[in-house]
């Protein structure tokens, strides 16, 4: 094993331009294996962090109290992948509210933590950190802590699910992120500030008809919206996650009872998916990022507009005036109304 001490000045060299993070969650076979498949990924590699001494083998780690936790270094691409969307995935495959335990690996060396080499990740972890503890009820556990030290583990951990397809892992692929998804964060419409809620908070927050519409892919009444017949200038927002959808410069009276658009904002912030429900095919219009249901989408729309008509519910968004969009954290699209 390669010894990796930072706090002496030994470092880990990573190319030109790229970054580095060290994450701890459960089982390092299945962590590494997780954010080896991901895009912008450059390098990893299993070690022990963090414990009370340099080179420990496995079995120390595992049957002796040397704080050492099982850990995956990472070195990625910033311009493909930034540290927030390396976080955020990193919490679809662990439990941060679970202390010293992942799945069904259960020790101090399988704590989950977040270890950063260079100062500047700290006050990124932390703001994620307080983001994501507004979507639990236990409070998050995972450590945020400067990487003091590392050493490489045994080689035959290294890369251990590509040699061994068949071997232990306790998370699931499922999450990892699809072609096309967004994993940087210049963009502010995929501000980390939007996310998706669970399902215990969004009772909590949506009314009934909210909820049905958006969760169970229910249907308003028609003329019964009070954004159907209103044009006042601003935007609208997903109601689960406060994204913005369409905005009014699109809006028109199309008579059919719902408010309609003739696109959103960006054709990136919906997906469409075919409905098959009725008896008859049609559009179904969905916000990606919270998955939640807004309505169809036809092509009976003004062709001076486009020709397609994006028919919403109006339980589905929030508007936002023109006027408040500054204070409401919506100032950067405040460009499509000059």
């Amino acid at each position: 094993m390669k010894d990796i001490l930072l706090s002496s000045g030994t470092d880990i060299e990573v190319s030109n331009g790229n970054e580095r993070i060290v994450l701890g969650g459960g089982c390092f076979w299945g962590v590494e294996a997780y954010f080896m498949k991901m895009p912008g990924i450059v390098r990893t590699f299993v070690g022990y962090g963090n414990g009370d001494f340099l080179n420990p083998s496995y079995e120390q780690v595992c049957n002796e109290n040397t704080n050492h936790v099982e850990a995956v270094f990472i070195e990625y691409n910033p311009e493909i992948i930034d540290l927030n969307h390396i976080l955020k995935y990193f919490f679809k495959i662990i439990d941060p509210t679970s202390f010293n335990k992942q799945g069904n690996d259960i020790g101090s060396q399988y704590r989950s933590g977040i270890y950063y080499i260079d100062e500047k990740d700290k006050d990124i972890i932390e703001r994620f950190i307080e983001r994501e503890q507004l979507r639990y009820n236990n409070k998050i556990v995972t450590e945020v802590l400067p990487l003091k030290n590392l050493s490489v583990a045994e080689e035959y951990h290294q890369k251990y699910l590509e040699k061994n397809p068949g071997g232990y892992c306790h998370i699931s692929f499922n999450s990892l992120p699809k072609k096309g998804d967004h994993l940087l964060t210049e963009d502010p419409l995929w501000s980390d500030d939007y996310y998706k809620k669970d399902d215990d908070t969004l009772q909590k927050e949506l009314s009934i008809l909210q909820y049905e519409v958006t969760q169970n892919s229910a249907t308003e009444k028609p003329f019964s919206s009070n954004y159907d017949k209103s044009f006042q200038e601003g935007i609208y927002v997903d109601i689960t996650t406060g994204q913005p959808l369409f905005s009014s410069n699109e809006k028109f009276d199309a008579g059919c009872g719902w408010p309609s658009f003739s696109k959103p904002i960006s054709d990136e912030l919906i997906e469409e998916k075919e409905d098959l429900s009725y008896g008859y095919r049609r559009t179904e219009v969905k916000s990606k990022l919270g998955d939640s249901h807004l309505g169809h989408v036809f092509n009976d729309g003004p062709k001076e507009l486009g020709g397609l008509r994006y028919c919403i519910n109006g339980a589905s968004l929030k508007f936002i005036p023109r006027e408040e969009m500054e204070a409401e954290g919506y100032g950067y699209l405040l460009k499509l109304f000059k």
